[in-house]
């Protein structure tokens, strides 16, 4: 009885230790594959973006890549350096309409271009913790002061709303502000000025970008309604099944939130405007 008892203990001791070996392994094998990995091995973190989108991703007038999410960026790659294994920012600047399928299809290792989490976004691809919240502003012609105060006071046909083709804001728009009209643009910059020149009646997208356009050409011209009404956090995106690149990712964004440098790059690009000079 002892024996058959010591027998069946032993069998299901090595199945235990079996699963786990073959569980190790499986890991080590994953982490090998991992795209920080690759990184390393290679010497670049090539990162994806599309420049135009202020004060995230621009380029100043000696045509180099700058910006809040460039400047993050370049502290991400000097974090991966070491002395053996120098890493170099490689910027690949992409047009948004394509720039997830390039992600999944190794055009770059990461999306760093003020990208919102979004539900369906996240079926394709994986986020960081988000490093900034914004939200949908709007910027109202000069004309509607007193009578626009909220975005439900834009849902009405006589109204024309602008925003970028493909985001967010032309999202919130069709989803809160449905029976007004709307008019797409490529470009965040061509969909404001619609309603800064009096073509349009409001101008819908993100926080900090409505923020640089009042303050360069909407003064005078706009009502800023600067009061978020939705709720986007953005974030870094990478290529799903990478769980060690996400923990680097995630473990790297919680110390520059809290060793200063964060703090840094946030009040040169968001609280200050004196970068304008630069890309005008």
């Amino acid at each position: 009885m002892k024996k058959g008892f010591l027998n069946v203990l032993v069998a299901i001791l090595a199945i235990f230790f079996w699963v786990s070996s073959s569980a190790f392994g499986a890991d080590i094998n994953l982490a090998k594959k991992s795209t920080l990995e690759k990184i390393i091995k290679s010497g670049k973190l090539r990162v994806g973006f599309e420049a135009g989108y202020m004060p995230f991703e621009m380029t100043n007038k000696k045509g180099k890549f700058v910006g809040f999410d460039m400047d993050m960026a370049r502290e991400m790659t000097k974090a991966m350096s070491t002395k053996e294994n120098p890493v170099k920012f490689v910027p690949v600047n992409t047009a948004w309409d394509g720039i997830i399928a390039s992600l999944v299809t190794d055009k770059f290792d990461i999306i760093i271009s003020g990208m919102t989490i979004t539900q369906s976004r996240n079926l394709q691809i994986n986020f960081a913790n988000p490093y900034i919240i914004v939200g949908q502003t709007i910027l109202v012609n000069k004309k509607h002061a007193g009578k626009v105060k909220s975005y439900k006071d834009l849902n009405n046909k006589k109204y024309t709303l602008t925003s970028r083709l493909g985001t967010t804001g032309e999202q919130a728009i069709k989803r809160l502000i449905p029976k007004a009209n709307y008019k797409s643009f490529e470009a965040e910059a061509e969909a404001a000025l619609e309603v800064i020149h009096g073509k349009a009646d409001a101008f819908v997208y993100d926080l900090p970008f409505c923020e640089v356009m009042y303050a360069g050409q909407g003064k005078g011209k706009t009502i800023f309604l600067n009061q978020p009404f939705t709720f986007e956090p953005l974030a870094w995106a990478i290529n799903k099944g990478d769980p060690d690149f996400l923990n680097w990712l995630n473990n790297f964004l919680r110390q520059v939130k809290n060793d200063g440098r964060y703090e840094k790059i946030y009040n040169k690009w968001i609280r200050s405007t004196d970068w304008k000079k630069e890309v005008e």
